[in-house]
C-alpha cells in the first residue's frame, strides 16, 4: 500500500513538472522593440539598427519609439524621416526638452549616414541624461531616402543644385596631379561599367550609392560620372548631403568622344592611381 502511494506521488510530481516545462516553452519571447537588452551595445551604451529594423519598428508600433533627427534644422526642414522630431546635435541642450520625459523610452537617433557622426554624439548626450534605451540608425537619411522609405519632403526638397562640371581634358590633369587625393567613381550599373569605363574608376551604382559610399574618403576629391549626367547628378547631390566638399561631375560620353582610353572588366575597389598615359 505504501509503495502504491509513493508511485502515485511520483506520477503526480512528474505531471506537474511537465506542465511547468510546457508553460515555459509557450511563454512569448520579449520583443527586441521593447528592450535594448537583447541587442549588443557599443562601448558608449547605445545599440545600432539598420534600415529594415527601423522600418519594422515604425510599421508595427510607432508609438513605442521616438525617432530623433540629429541634423541641423535646415536639413530637417528639407527632408526627414516621417514622424521624426528634430533635436540638432550642435544645439542639443536647447532642444532636449523635446525628448520623452520617460527615461526608459526607446529613442532612435539618425543623421546623414555613417560618416556624419551627429547621431552618435547626440545618442551619447542622451545616455548621459539618463536615457537607457537608446538606438542609432547609422545608415541615416541618405540610405533611408535611397531605399524609398516614408519621408517628409519640404518645399525646397526638389530644388535644383548646381554641380561643378569638369571636362575630359581637365579630368586627366586633375587625376594626374592629385594622385592619391582623387577618386573617380562610375555611378552606372555593374554591366555598363564592365563593358567599358574610365581607367582607374571604382564602380558604385547610383541605386545603392549612399549605402556603399563609405569607401570614399571625405578628404579626397571625388569625381562622379555616368553617360549623360542624370545619374551622376543624383550621386553628386547625395555626396553633398553626406558632407563631401570636393566634388566634380563628368560625362563618360564626352570622355569617349575625345578618344581617351577606356578600360574593361569588373571593379577592383577604390583606386586613386593616375590614369595610364597621363
Amino acid at each position: 500500500m505504501r509503495i502504491k502511494m509513493i508511485l502515485m506521488a511520483l506520477i503526480f510530481y512528474g505531471a506537474a513538472v511537465a506542465g511547468t516545462c510546457g508553460a515555459a516553452v509557450l511563454q512569448e519571447p520579449v520583443s527586441g522593440a521593447d528592450t535594448i537588452a537583447s541587442r549588443q551595445l557599443t562601448k558608449e551604451g547605445y545599440a545600432l539598427i539598420d534600415t529594415e529594423t527601423l522600418k519594422g519598428y515604425l510599421e508595427s508600433d510607432p508609438e513605442k519609439c521616438v525617432v530623433i533627427d540629429a541634423r541641423n534644422p535646415e536639413e530637417y526642414q528639407e527632408v526627414h524621416i516621417q514622424g521624426a522630431v528634430n533635436v540638432p546635435q550642435k544645439h542639443f541642450s536647447q532642444y532636449a526638452h523635446l525628448l520623452p520625459q520617460e527615461k526608459s523610452a526607446q529613442i532612435i537617433f539618425y543623421c546623414n549616414g555613417i560618416k556624419c557622426g551627429k547621431s552618435r554624439k547626440a545618442a551619447i548626450k542622451a545616455i548621459k541624461m539618463g536615457y537607457d534605451n537608446v538606438l542609432v540608425y547609422a545608415e541615416g537619411m541618405p540610405v533611408w531616402e535611397e531605399k524609398g522609405m516614408p519621408i517628409y519632403a519640404g518645399p525646397d526638397y526638389e530644388k535644383r543644385i548646381e554641380t561643378t562640371r569638369i571636362s575630359p581634358q581637365d579630368l586627366t590633369v586633375l587625376i594626374g596631379s592629385a594622385g592619391d587625393n582623387c577618386t573617380l567613381v562610375d555611378v552606372r550599373d555593374r554591366d555598363e561599367y564592365t563593358e567599358g569605363h574610365i581607367p582607374g574608376a571604382v564602380n558604385i551604382p547610383v541605386a545603392s550609392f549612399s549605402s556603399e559610399s563609405g569607401i570614399l574618403d571625405k578628404n579626397s576629391t571625388i569625381v562622379v560620372y555616368c553617360n549623360s549626367g542624370g545619374r551622376s547628378y543624383n550621386a553628386y547631390r547625395k555626396l553633398m548631403k553626406l558632407g563631401y566638399k570636393k566634388i566634380y561631375q563628368s560625362l563618360f560620353y564626352d570622355w569617349k568622344e575625345q578618344g581617351l582610353p577606356v578600360a574593361q572588366g569588373a571593379s577592383q575597389g577604390v583606386s586613386h592611381r593616375p590614369l595610364a598615359g597621363t
